[in-house]
């Protein structure tokens, strides 16, 4: 087995029994959840300014791993017969979803690096982002969050009218409300955009209490909002959670093999 086949088998190929694959599997799952475990009680200036150059080089040392772990599997991909083409392929290999999340934490990191702070930019967007890239990259080693991605892939179509329903109600709410409080609360309900921000609160059952209706039509309006909002948060529910059994379920079971009772193939084998 050459280089390139031997590295593009250990960071790519999940297969029980090698050990040397799951080893290093192991540790860059241990690595990512330390890094968002540092990165969040890195926040806590009290606890940051005892020891900040360990939070500075750990995660140097952190992301010279990860950014050498993207840069061997992008010139290993090649291997795999579906990325073989040395450009094309290694193009369509980085625009996966995973290796998308691996670029995301690793580029958000070497860019505020080298972002001098004397810019006095705002980088809490930057730093968000490698946050949700870190995080992101759990799922490459969680079967779980394959299982979930999985679940939400084979029910999108469905999951996308639900979205669609809960759009159109969230407009129609926010339009009625703004009719009806409009006169009586012109500095909460000012205009439907505004009205919005009562109406997701309400429609996903959260209820902040800060904007709420006044005149007995604008109450009773919110009632039935509310009540429609129960129902439609709860179809993505359902939806999910028996898509993602689905996924659990055959992911456990063995998959069934049908022998063709007089040649003794397999029924699904080519002649």
């Amino acid at each position: 087995m050459g280089i390139k086949r031997k590295v593009h088998h250990i960071l790519e190929v999940d297969e029980s029994g090698d050990n040397l694959s799951q080893a290093v599997d192991t540790f860059l799952m241990l690595l990512i959840v330390t890094n968002v475990a540092a990165l969040v009680i890195g926040t806590d200036q009290r606890i940051y300014n005892h020891a900040p150059n360990f939070f500075f080089y750990f995660e140097a040392v952190s992301f010279g791993i990860f950014g050498v772990e993207f840069l061997l599997r992008l010139w290993a991909c090649t291997a795999d017969p579906d990325y073989s083409h040395p450009i094309t392929g290694r193009i369509r290999f980085v625009l996966h979803p995973l290796m998308m999340a691996d670029g995301v934490a690793v580029v958000s990191y070497y860019v505020l690096l080298l972002i001098p702070p004397a810019l006095g930019l705002d980088l809490g967007a930057l730093r968000a982002l490698r946050l949700v890239g870190r995080m992101a990259r759990l799922a490459r080693y969680s079967p779980g969050l394959q299982a979930l991605g999985t679940a939400v892939g084979a029910r999108k179509d469905e999951l996308l009218a639900v979205v669609s329903v809960l759009g159109v109600l969230l407009v129609l709410a926010s339009s009625l409300m703004y009719f009806v409080e409009q006169s009586a609360q012109p500095d909460k309900f000012s205009s439907i955009p505004a009205a919005m921000w009562w109406s997701i609160i309400t429609v996903t059952t959260v209820g902040y209490g800060d904007v709420a209706p006044i005149t007995p039509a604008g109450r009773l309006l919110a009632g039935v909002i509310a009540l429609l909002g129960i129902g439609i948060f709860a179809l993505p529910a359902g939806i999910l959670g028996s898509s993602f059994m689905e996924q659990v379920n055959r992911r456990r079971s063995p998959p069934v093999i049908r022998t063709c009772p007089h040649c003794g193939r397999d029924i699904d084998e080519s002649p």
